[in-house]
């Protein structure tokens, strides 16, 4: 069993750590300026050391000034190697660069834009290679020419996860809501090949028209899809003047005393003709 080994540690000769000025003049001979405290020296080897100084740039914070000193087994002055602006530990710094093809997602390509695939991209094969796809591979062969490339069982088998996973997946809310699902569908158009069996793409225009979705995906615009009430559009909402609700209105106070002061006045004059004799 091998064991890793850490990288051995070695101890600042005295020539080396002596050489502190010396390597603090060497950066302001460079005439950048901004060289600050001194930080240390770690030893690289038996034979070179680094000196550390703060920097005091503008923009640079937390980065280190670092001086490469060597001297030879026996040498009693060293000289100066390299001369680096480094960042320290809280050093502002740069995200690492990440290459534009890890970058891209879906949704990011635009009118006029070209995007190449990878050159050994999983996801497709040269056209004259058998793919498992049935219907691909005898149309090939008994065309005797085909496209370049084709999708791979790879590639097609992320694209098949991806749409499982998706908006139109079977597992969607409007899916889980839905009176059916998009294989018992008119207006649902099954792929060609091997992903037949679970894909196909939405026909109805007030639906999810022009999308790949799963045969288990369903929405309220199912081609058998009956309104509660009988025939009629979805696409509407319909008021049934058959189903009014009678609500009695509140009398406002003044319309009450109105009515109040006319009733009263009623009775005194059916009172006032009552008691009259007649002439």
């Amino acid at each position: 069993m091998s064991v890793a080994r850490t990288p051995e540690r070695h101890a600042v000769r005295d020539v080396l750590a002596d050489a502190a000025a010396q390597a603090r003049a060497a950066v302001e001979d460079l005439g950048e300026g901004g060289v600050g405290a001194y930080l240390g020296a770690v030893a690289e080897d038996d034979t070179a050391a680094t000196h550390h100084f703060a920097t005091e740039l503008p923009g640079y914070r937390g980065w280190q000034w670092a001086v490469v000193v060597a001297a030879p087994a026996g040498a009693d002055h060293a000289t100066i190697s390299e001369i680096a602006l480094l960042p320290g530990p809280d050093a502002l710094v740069s995200p690492d660069w990440i290459p534009w093809s890890e970058r891209i997602r879906a949704g990011d390509l635009g009118p006029g834009d070209l995007l190449a695939p990878h050159p050994d991209d999983p996801r497709l094969v040269p056209g004259y290679t058998a793919t498992g796809d049935p219907v691909v591979d005898d149309t090939a062969f008994e065309v005797g020419l085909g496209r370049r490339q084709v999708m791979s069982r790879e590639g097609r088998l992320d694209a098949a996860e991806r749409w499982f996973e998706g908006e139109w997946g079977p597992s969607s809310p409007m899916a889980e809501a839905a009176p059916s699902t998009c294989g018992l569908c008119g207006f649902y158009l099954p792929l060609a090949g091997s992903l037949r069996s679970a894909f196909g793409v939405c026909g109805n225009e007030f639906a999810a028209d022009g999308h790949v979705v799963h045969a288990e995906f369903g929405c309220g615009a199912h081609s058998d899809t009956e309104l509660p009430g009988g025939a009629g559009s979805p696409r509407y909402e319909a008021f049934d003047d058959a189903a009014v609700e009678i609500v009695e209105r509140p009398v406002p106070a003044t319309e009450a005393e109105t009515a109040e002061q006319v009733s009263e006045t009623v009775e005194q004059a059916t009172e006032t003709g009552a008691g009259e004799s007649p002439s």
